[in-house]
């Protein structure tokens, strides 16, 4: 049987936590950081859990990160 591919995006972006939910950095941050608050820009920091409805869509991706 052949080896299945883990998606490239996928394995740059995403990290799998030791109780199988998947860690991703913040989103929103890249660039217009003048027109959002202060309080978005502190509670985006670091990187955050994925929600269960976008962990099914990336996992079938990352054969092997189980």
């Amino acid at each position: 049987m052949p080896k299945m591919k883990t998606k490239s995006s996928c394995k740059k972006r995403f990290k799998v936590t030791a109780s199988g939910r998947i860690k991703a950095g913040q989103a929103g941050k890249r660039h217009g950081m003048i027109k959002r608050s202060n309080k978005f820009i502190r509670d985006a920091r670091g990187t955050t859990i994925l929600a269960k409805a976008d962990e099914q869509i990336i996992k079938p991706m990352m054969p092997y990160a189980r």
